[in-house]
């Protein structure tokens, strides 16, 4: 066994399939499957479950995978401090944000990284999928969540208030609603929710209480749902900070500020892959988010 056998284990197993680890490597498929199986001749036992979806380790590939890890991430710390040696900082970020926040929020603090830090690159995917958050080759996801996967690393960025909200001219016609069922009657606008029906969590008094609705306008666009909302087309199930502005503008009217209200989740996360190695770029861009989204939690409280 060698050192190349065991980084190509752990290109192979991030990876998740050997179509995939043969494109990151820009080898064939073949190349990988033989090297693969050279490996686990060597070794005498087999190393990685092939299934027709992904491959799995077996107990000995986990434990060896981890030792290959640990040595490539040496590895890539040792070059990256010879090659930035006296260098600006220098590298790249692949960073997955939601839309919304990433537009409406993050945006700024981006833009102020990048005045900074002018050697890095960032790649940044605005987009609110959820599954298989690192399997792109993304090194930090920002998502709502109730509760982050425990396979990840999830560092908390602040809560997320959801609002139910409308302009002047959508209620000077009909009274605002009181409670969750009465929303039932009206039509909503929200992001995009699987099928049809909503399922609105909403919390009085330390009591959860939830609804399902059907939305009339739904979109993963906020900007395009404010736009809704502004022009009286319903009542908008928005983060917050969508509508802030218009909030303080009088545009628009908010509702149930009695209740706390969630769709997705109630607090916004960092995500990223444990034991992977963090360049000094994307240690720095890390660091710098959350001093961010900490400074605009305290303005915000």
């Amino acid at each position: 066994m060698d050192l190349n056998s065991l980084t190509l284990l752990v290109e192979i197993l991030d990876a998740g399939t050997l179509s995939e680890a043969a494109r990151r490597l820009k080898v064939s498929r073949a190349n990988v499957s033989y090297h693969l199986n050279q490996l686990e001749k060597s070794v005498g036992v087999q190393l990685v479950r092939r299934t027709t979806r992904r491959l799995d380790p077996t107990e000995i590939g986990l434990r060896l995978y981890q030792h290959g890890l640990t040595i490539r991430n040496t590895l890539k710390a040792a070059q990256e401090s010879v090659t930035t040696l006296g260098q600006e900082l220098q590298g790249r970020v692949r960073l997955s944000v939601p839309s919304g926040y990433g537009q409406l929020v993050m945006a700024e603090w981006l833009l102020e990284f990048k005045r900074q830090y002018p050697g890095i690159v960032l790649d940044v995917l605005f987009e609110n999928r959820v599954e298989d958050l690192m399997r792109d080759e993304v090194d930090i996801a920002v998502r709502v969540m109730s509760e982050p996967p425990q396979n990840l690393v999830a560092r908390d960025m602040g809560r997320v208030r959801y609002v139910a909200c409308a302009s002047p001219a959508f209620l000077a016609s009909r009274a605002a609603p009181k409670d969750l069922e009465a929303l039932r009657a009206e039509p909503l606008i929200t992001s995009a929710v699987v099928g049809r029906q909503l399922r609105l969590a909403g919390y009085l008094d330390g009591e959860r209480h939830e609804v399902l609705l059907e939305p009339t306008l739904i979109s993963e666009n906020f900007l395009f749902l404010r736009q809704a909302v502004l022009a009286g087309l319903g009542i908008g199930l928005v983060p917050d900070y969508v509508v802030l502005d218009d909030m303080a503008q009088g545009r628009v009217v908010t509702m149930l500020n009695e209740w706390r209200l969630s769709i997705f989740g109630t607090r916004m996360y960092m995500l990223y892959m444990p034991n992977r190695h963090h360049t000094r770029a994307a240690s720095t861009f890390i660091d710098f988010v959350l001093e961010r989204s900490r400074t605009a939690a305290t303005a915000g409280a």
